[in-house]
């Protein structure tokens, strides 16, 4: 029988979890267990952006842009177009939550409404600025997109370079991001990942099921986004849940008590953690399992640096004992892995990071460097795993051809490299 505790504030006994189940409910939570026993389908995209609430937004193309490359270590080996498609559709949506990210279209009013919530953002506050500077040059550019239709950036010819803020964007691309994060315009599709951009009414007009004119309130819309964060961790400390969909200020357990109260979420005890944890009702099943020990991790494969199990450094760390840094943004110079090294997950664990780059003219996928954590032993079933893993992302790049450069420990090149070909 699981084990309890009676020492809740006050909710009578509380389950208690070893820190190994602590790790493994979060991961099925966030669809990172095990692999699927069938092949991904279109379907499987938007299910998955919804169980983690969102997916972030990064450019970077090293391996594969970030959002393609977090559904690709829940899902495998699927096809890149069906979240072009899932935008087109209006199955999701383009908005700022943790930060510029796709969300469910029915999440979508939340954010929408949480504009007010978002305002100390630095999207936000650049926007303002630049509507208080360019005001007319800004309303012209709404106005041409409301007459002529959906736009990219590109439509908008100018011989005179960028400026050096904004990523050295032109000022119309700095308008249209304006325009975004103070919400007149969505994201209607995306064509080679640029943005198209429309008006939000336009957009949502589209969609099977619009959402209303009328705001939400402030309140419920922080209780709904507290849920939503604890839900789609799986299992949280208090002082996690606000960086999930960057609430302000920050989540304290006075807060949830009543969520606990009303019977939203769960009160947890986690063996060394000394603070309660807490699990949304939705989780009890999976809870269940996690206090009964019957969790198994088996999928093994490579973290985008901008998932959601890594993009809280300070939760990382704090659960799965992984710290973690993004370098793209280091110097050259000063980096201690690569530029943008991705997180290794082997069967529930963080176990290592790998610096790589896809290059595909070539068919080549090219691992630089592979670091193993310390204490993490090379085992065959580690080498078999972890080839793999490289084989299975090498394999959904159109790269077939792996070279292992570089590893710590060193033996470990060697050992990938003949699994890998053999």
């Amino acid at each position: 029988m699981p084990s309890r505790v009676s020492d809740a504030p006050s909710t009578g006994d509380v389950l208690r979890l070893s820190p190994r189940s602590a790790q493994l409910l979060h991961l099925a939570a966030q669809g990172l267990l095990r692999r699927s026993t069938r092949k991904a389908r279109k379907s499987d995209v938007a299910a998955a952006i919804a169980r983690m609430g969102m997916l972030q937004i990064d450019s970077i193309h090293v391996v594969a842009r970030s959002p393609y490359m977090t559904l690709f270590s829940r899902l495998g080996g699927y096809r890149n177009e069906w979240l072009d498609e899932a935008l087109a559709e209006g199955v999701v949506a383009e908005c700022w939550a943790h930060e510029a990210c796709f969300v469910p279209v029915e999440q979508y009013r939340y954010h929408r409404d949480y504009r007010a919530g978002r305002a100390w953002h630095w999207a936000h506050k650049m926007a303002e600025r630049t509507h208080t500077e360019a005001r007319s040059d800004m309303d012209a550019l709404l106005e041409r997109i409301r007459s002529e239709g959906p736009l990219r950036a590109a439509d908008f010819e100018r011989d005179s370079p960028g400026t050096k803020g904004w990523w050295g964007w032109k000022p119309e691309k700095r308008w249209l991001e304006a325009w975004f994060a103070l919400g007149r315009l969505m994201v209607a599709r995306r064509e080679r990942f640029q943005r198209v951009y429309d008006l939000a009414e336009r957009v949502t007009e589209r969609w099977s099921d619009p959402p209303s004119a009328g705001a939400l309130d402030e309140a419920a819309i922080r209780r709904h986004f507290i849920l939503e964060s604890v839900r789609a961790l799986g299992i949280a400390k208090a002082r996690w849940v606000a960086d999930y969909f960057r609430l302000r200020p920050s989540v304290s357990d006075a807060e949830l008590e009543p969520l606990v109260t009303g019977g939203l979420l769960v009160t947890v005890a986690v063996d060394d953690w000394g603070d309660p944890a807490y699990v949304h009702h939705e989780h009890a099943a999976l809870l269940d399992e996690a206090a009964r020990n019957s969790l198994r991790a088996t999928r093994t494969t490579l973290l985008s640096p901008f998932d959601p199990v890594v993009w809280d450094r300070a939760r990382a760390l704090d659960l799965f004992g992984f710290e973690y840094t993004i370098e793209c943004y280091t110097p050259a110079a000063k980096r201690k892995y690569g530029y943008y090294v991705l997180p290794v997950l082997h069967r529930g664990r963080l176990v290592g990071r790998l610096d790589a780059k896809a290059q595909r003219q070539a068919g080549l996928f090219q691992v630089l460097g592979i670091w193993l954590e310390d204490g993490v032993a090379v085992t065959p079933a580690l080498v078999e795993d972890l080839a793999g893993a490289i084989g299975e992302c090498a394999g959904w790049h159109g790269t077939p051809r792996i070279a292992i450069e570089r590893s710590q420990p060193r033996e470990l090149a060697r050992l990938l490299g003949k699994a890998v070909t053999a």
